[in-house]
């Protein structure tokens, strides 16, 4: 009974002591828990301090990375823009000269189109006036004539020759052969005259410019050619080198254009030696202007020998005339003279005859009223020869006055 007593409190000491250590590991395990718990939340505090701190940083290391970076990129920026500043510069000049060059330009290419224009309808102008002159020569030698004689009229007066005075129109002569009558006679310097006929007949010359082919071409100049022979041998048949005094063996022949000219040679290149051996010269405008600028030449200089007599003649007669004023200057000069010597001789003897004796009335107290006697001035000058008016020597004259008189 007592065994299973003890055995019973045994047991249910050995339970309460489990129980004991069951609570107290129980109560140690809460501990523990607890602990596990605080520790784990200092822990996540602590994570969170480090993450929030480690973010700051690195917030500020990018912000810092980022201003150095943009402190760089500035740097940077400013050391290009200085280095490229030469060349943006120079760019800027060349674009301004390219925009200015293009104005230029763009003024220039519409000037030059209004002066095509304008070449245009000068071309077409004279297109119309070229057409209305050939059909105004088609009508008849007569046209042809007087065209001729006011081209050629035209040509002497642009060469500075005056009409009726350089040159007269139509003059008409007497001949055994009958009356002949030049169109054109200019007068040379020294009396001289020689003649120009203008000879006009332009036909065949248009046929030759307006012909389709060469066949109606060459025939065309063929006739051309044989017309100016015929005027060539028409004009010199008349000699008009025999019916004008102190005129040179030779006529001239007009014709009013360089091409007409031009295109006969062309097809008959012996015209011009023809035609001098017949005394005939052939002129166009051209040759005919210098021709004419020769005489008007002439007449200047013999314009101008004639003025060189006439100031000669001038110059002797202005030479008599100065040496006609200079004698009267020489006798006006000995005149001066002469006065000065006589009152240089009537102030001495009035000095030494009349005022010493005068003197003595000032010396015996007379009223003289306040009245005294003046000094006369002494005269010393000296008349100047006209010494440019005689060859000889001019005397040295000098005057001199207060001498003592007589």
């Amino acid at each position: 009974m007592n065994a299973m007593l003890i055995v019973a409190v045994v047991c249910a000491l050995i339970a309460v002591g489990a129980i004991a250590f069951a609570l107290r590991e129980q109560v140690r395990a809460a501990t523990a828990v607890a602990r596990m718990e605080a520790l784990e939340a200092q822990g996540e505090l602590l994570r969170a301090q480090l993450t929030q701190s480690a973010t700051s940083v690195a917030q500020e290391i990018l912000r810092q990375n980022e201003e150095q970076a943009r402190n760089r990129e500035q740097l940077v920026q400013a050391k290009l823009e200085a280095q490229l500043k030469p060349v943006a510069d120079t760019l800027q000049k060349f674009q301004e000269q390219v925009a200015q060059v293009e104005k230029q330009r763009a003024e220039d290419s519409g000037g030059l189109k209004q002066q095509i224009q304008q070449l245009l309808q000068a071309s077409t102008a004279t297109q119309e006036e070229a057409r209305k002159l050939s059909a105004a020569l088609r009508r008849g030698a007569g046209v042809q004539g007087r065209w001729g004689e006011q081209t050629l009229r035209n040509v002497l007066e642009a060469a500075g020759l005056s009409a009726r005075y350089d040159f007269d129109e139509q003059t008409s002569t007497d001949t055994e052969e009958g009356r002949r009558r030049p169109d054109v006679t200019v007068r040379l310097p020294g009396g001289g005259v020689f003649v120009i006929d203008a000879k006009c007949s332009l036909n065949a010359f248009l046929e030759l410019q307006e012909a389709l082919d060469d066949a109606a071409r060459d025939a065309a100049g063929l006739r051309h050619v044989a017309s100016v022979k015929g005027h060539i041998n028409g004009l010199s048949a008349k000699a008009y080198w025999d019916q004008f005094d102190a005129s040179p063996d030779f006529v001239a022949m007009f014709v009013p254009l360089d091409s007409a000219l031009a295109a006969a040679l062309d097809r008959a290149p012996e015209l011009m030696n023809e035609a001098m051996d017949r005394r005939v010269v052939i002129v166009t405008p051209t040759t005919l202007f210098a021709l004419c600028k020769a005489v008007a030449y002439g007449w200047r200089v013999e314009e101008q020998a004639a003025n060189a007599q006439k100031i000669a003649e001038l110059g002797k007669e202005l030479y008599k005339r100065i040496a006609v004023m200079g004698e009267h200057a020489g006798s006006v000069g000995k005149a001066l003279s002469a006065a000065v010597e006589r009152y240089n001789r009537f102030v001495g003897s009035l000095e030494t005859q009349v005022l010493t004796q005068a003197k003595r009335f000032e010396d015996l107290k007379v009223d003289h009223q306040g009245k005294e006697i003046a000094e006369l001035p002494h005269v010393e000058l000296g008349v100047r020869p006209l010494s440019k008016l005689t060859d000889e020597p001019a005397p040295n004259v000098r005057l001199a006055a207060g001498g003592k008189g007589d």
